[in-house]
């Protein structure tokens, strides 16, 4: 990598650490269904969706539908094992409601994946139309960081919708999530 490149990556990834430290979480979450432990460790980690249609790979229950794939190709972020900061993601509630996911489960994944290269967020739902995806350093100005980590009056009106928006954002994480990143897991 160019030294001029390698300064702008550290760089980004600084925001972000600056973040973490701030805000002190350890960990950040995917959802699934409890049926897809095994393939996880088969495969050492999570896999995009694109990595798996690449290995032929067939997921047993899907946490996405087929229109969230197709959403999820028109919008690029195919490419990305998408992450939530909390485990109050809206998407798997759509998932539960819809009886797709019988056994859901959340896992916690180190947070210092954060710091790894070409770690992308959004603010919104990422295979939602009209949605940009953000560098780091955009992503600490989006997202509402304050609302999700630390004490706040959840019974305020206003409150209550900042945290509604901010739990839809996501962390998109290139390709695969290795196994030794993956800390545990709790029932969803």
């Amino acid at each position: 990598m160019r030294p001029f490149l390698r300064q702008v990556m550290w760089a980004l990834a600084n925001k972000m650490k600056s973040i973490l430290t701030k805000y002190k979480f350890d960990g950040i979450w995917h959802f699934t269904d409890k049926s897809n432990l095994d393939l996880i460790m088969e495969h050492k980690g999570l896999l995009s969706l694109a990595e798996l249609e690449r290995r032929g790979i067939e997921i047993p229950i899907p946490g996405g539908n087929d229109w969230s794939h197709d959403a999820d190709r028109l919008k690029g972020v195919q490419e990305y094992v998408h992450l939530a900061f909390v485990d109050d993601h809206p998407m798997l509630f759509r998932a539960k409601q819809e009886g797709r996911i019988p056994e859901p489960i959340w896992l916690k994944v180190d947070s210092s994946i954060l710091l790894e290269d070409n770690v992308r967020y959004t603010a919104e739902v990422s295979n939602k139309s009209g949605v940009p995806i953000l560098q780091p350093e955009e992503a600490r100005e989006e997202i509402d960081f304050e609302v999700l980590f630390t004490r706040t009056d959840w019974r305020d009106p206003e409150i209550q919708a900042r945290r509604q928006a901010a739990i839809k954002s996501e962390i998109l994480i290139p390709d695969f999530v290795p196994i030794e990143k993956i800390l545990g897991y709790k029932n969803g």
